[in-house]
């Protein structure tokens, strides 16, 4: 019986031709979205010598992203329910092509960053409708875990490959790093619009639109994502804790607002899913330890060391582990051992990665980075794709777009908090010249804690069976 029923779950895990196009498109479109931001971590001390920018106003070349993306996700993930998931996925698309374009042209910094910023609202509509079309288009089970797992994976080797591809795009001149995914990108909007399903939902704005609860919570999404990543700045505290106020003012209002509208933005009762919590929490975390880790390894190579931008992506190329091991290794393990207890072996290895590289030192050979480096490849493999699958799973499949809105706008802030603690500690240990040895190892602390905590948060699941 055992065997029949495991020859069962694996017919019912196929895709048809179509499914695999399908699904090919999604995941060029997050692997667009990964090498986008992990490109540019390799490329902001290039783009900081050109366009002559500080340390502070250089972050702001990632962050301008995070703020967009953080800012407007809910927003974006309500109006692919609303109006359509293949009709957003494919304008938000279209913006984020246009406007990488346009970073790639910017000769000042202010142009750059803006377009980084709408880049970053792009992404906000064009990701949690591209999640919600797998999860309506994928049947419940094994079918849709294996989608999400990989979908999920080609996510983050999309950070981790990116990385290398910044590396080589760089050396030739920074601006491809914004030009590469205009071609790429124009692919995958031609293959979607001949393979996604049309739309059954009429263009127009309806009763069922909540307005004022779109409105509250952008506006206090993004002052919350402004007060995070300018909250280690000593210039612009201040201004920080403003903004803090002010998200504390229209999150409260936005709560409110969903507690008396029929048709709510975010249903209240949601967030009482306790997997969708733990996950989006757990996300959130590792997120944000990854990018911090990456932001400082980045700058340690690069301005420590005197490594060139292609020596740094080819350092972190083993990385891309994840692409090979998800895939194949990944759905296997969530079958046998569950969604929960594979995420907790991926914090605990990424916990452990971070850990051995508090050592470092300003001669270590790339032999004595290589284990962290590879913990954190197979961990990616184990953590993003069940955390896709332990976010949406139990959510009715007209909330999908709002699910994954949550998941990805805890990824931002996790981004978010992850960037705005390293950067903090490195700016103040670079305030009388170059940073130091200790400035480096003192800003590794962030991240570590971050995969502690993340660790703490899923093995928290592991109390109650789900």
């Amino acid at each position: 019986m055992s065997e029949l029923r495991a020859g069962h779950e694996a017919a019912d895990a196929r895709f048809s031709g179509r499914a695999w196009a399908l699904l090919l498109v999604m995941c060029g479109a997050i692997f667009l979205e990964g090498i986008d931001v992990a490109m540019l971590n390799v490329a902001v001390p290039s783009i900081r010598a050109e366009l002559g920018l500080s340390t502070g106003t250089a972050q702001w070349v990632i962050s301008a992203y995070v703020l967009g993306y953080g800012g407007f996700m809910l927003l974006g993930g309500r109006c692919a329910d609303v109006f359509g998931r293949r009709r957003v996925f494919l304008a938000g698309l279209t913006v984020f092509v246009v406007f990488s374009g346009v970073g790639g042209f910017a000769d000042e910094g202010w142009v750059l960053i803006l377009a980084r910023f709408v880049t970053g609202v792009a992404a906000a509509f064009m990701t949690p409708a591209g999640l919600s079309i797998i999860t309506t288009s994928f049947a419940a089970g094994d079918q849709r875990n294996r989608a999400l797992v990989i979908y999920g994976a080609t996510g983050a080797a999309g950070f981790t490959l990116g990385l290398v591809m910044g590396g080589l795009l760089t050396e030739v001149d920074w601006r491809w790093v914004f030009f590469a995914p205009v071609i790429l990108g124009l692919l995958i909007l031609v293959a979607g619009y001949l393979l996604i399903r049309r739309d059954q939902v009429p263009v127009r704005l309806t009763r069922r639109f909540d307005l004022a609860g779109a409105v509250t919570v952008t506006s206090g999404m993004v002052a919350l994502v402004y007060s995070m990543v300018h909250i280690g700045d000593p210039d612009d505290r201040a201004w920080a804790l403003v903004a803090l106020g002010a998200a504390a003012v229209l999150l409260t209002a936005f709560v409110l607002v969903e507690r008396r509208v029929s048709e709510p933005l975010l249903r209240p009762g949601l967030l009482r899913n306790r997997t969708l919590v733990r996950a989006d929490t757990t996300a959130a975390l590792f997120a944000g330890g990854f990018v911090g880790f990456q932001f400082v390894a980045a700058l340690y190579l690069q301005e420590l060391r005197g490594w060139s931008a292609i020596e740094t992506g080819l350092a972190f190329l083993v990385m891309g582990l994840d692409l090979l091991l998800a895939p194949v290794l990944t759905p296997g393990l969530v079958r046998r051992f569950g969604t929960t207890r594979i995420i907790l072996a991926g914090c605990v290895q990424v916990t452990v990665g971070y850990v051995l590289f508090l050592r470092v030192q300003a001669d270590w050979d790339y032999l004595d980075m290589l284990p962290t480096l590879a913990l954190v490849g197979v961990a990616f493999a184990l953590v993003y794709g069940p955390l896709t699958s332990e976010a949406t799973g139990r959510v009715p499949e007209a909330e999908q777009g709002v699910a994954g809105a949550l998941l990805n706008t805890s990824i931002q802030f996790g981004a978010a908090f992850g960037l705005a603690a390293v950067t903090s500690v490195l700016v103040a240990a670079g305030d009388d010249g170059p940073i130091t040895m200790s400035g480096y190892r003192d800003a590794l602390l962030a991240p570590t804690l971050m995969a502690v905590a993340a660790t703490a948060v899923i093995a928290s699941g592991l109390r109650r069976r789900e």
